[in-house]
């Protein structure tokens, strides 16, 4: 029997619009009236998951940046928060100028929405993300950089595979997420955070609290960040907007445009996983 269903957020629950379909309303609904915990795990802050959750939409839990912080969405208790200590931070933010890429330093939680940011190629996809937190952005000075961070994150372009790579190796010491711009969809994302820190990782921590086993989990996810997630639920789903490399790794449903949410749950009411 499931217990708890765990969704990625942007482009996995929402529609490409950043909006709620009424066929994922209602089987959020479903999943309340089912006593199926539903818990919502994103990459975005608890600002930005604001602007497109509210107290009507029916579920339990938000986990946000990557797993970072845990919200008991009906009280609006932090129930669970980490971050970088200060030298962690600071070798971070000394491998990322030797490597000479835009990156942004987040504060810690509960104001992690807020950040500095250090411009060397001045990529378009990392200038609009300041154009549209620009009320919570302002340069790092070097000589006055964080002492502590929730997460760093840095920008590359979509080609510069490389790069990323050769970064994630000098960052051996923290957890280094890859995601996909959620703003111009192409840009990669590499995202830095305490090395116990993933949604899975999150998961595995809300599920030992709640007291919900393993097997009576399931995932959904779009993209690669959601790996650690997707690897930690035992039935686990990817929509079809996917990456390939993801629909070769695990079950595939229909799109977010197509509500491939309400596909799992629909499994997961029926018993579905044949």
């Amino acid at each position: 029997m499931i217990k708890a269903l765990f969704t990625d957020l942007d482009r996995t629950l929402l529609k490409d619009n950043g909006m709620f379909s009424e066929a994922n309303l209602k089987a959020m609904k479903d999943l309340s009236d089912n006593n199926v915990k539903l818990i919502i795990a994103t990459g975005r802050n608890t600002l930005s998951a604001k602007k497109v959750l509210t107290k009507k939409h029916e579920f339990d839990f938000l986990m946000f940046s990557s797993g970072a912080g845990i919200i008991n969405w009906q009280n609006s208790e932090i129930i669970y928060e980490n971050n970088l200590n200060t030298r962690d931070t600071q070798r971070t933010i000394d491998i990322l100028l030797n490597n000479d890429v835009d990156f942004m330093v987040h504060d810690v939680i509960p104001e992690n929405h807020k950040f500095y940011y250090w411009i060397h190629h001045s990529l378009p996809d990392f200038k609009r993300r300041i154009k549209l937190y620009e009320e919570f952005a302002q340069p790092l000075e070097l000589d006055r950089s964080p002492i502590k961070a929730t997460q760093l994150l840095v920008v590359l372009k979509q080609e510069e595979e490389e790069k990323y790579e050769l970064i994630k190796n000098e960052l051996k010491f923290v957890k280094v997420i890859r995601a996909t711009s959620p703003l111009d969809h192409k840009s990669i994302w590499l995202e830095i955070f305490p090395r116990n820190i993933s949604k899975g990782q999150s998961a595995e921590w809300l599920c030992r609290n709640l007291e919900i086993e393993q097997e009576e989990t399931v995932g959904i996810g779009n993209d690669f960040n959601d790996i650690d997630l997707l690897e930690m639920t035992y039935k686990s789903y990817v929509v079809a907007n996917a990456p390939e490399a993801l629909k070769q790794k695990y079950e595939v449903v229909s799109s977010n445009e197509e509500d491939g949410f309400t596909e799992v749950v629909n499994k997961i009411l029926t018993n579905d996983f044949a």
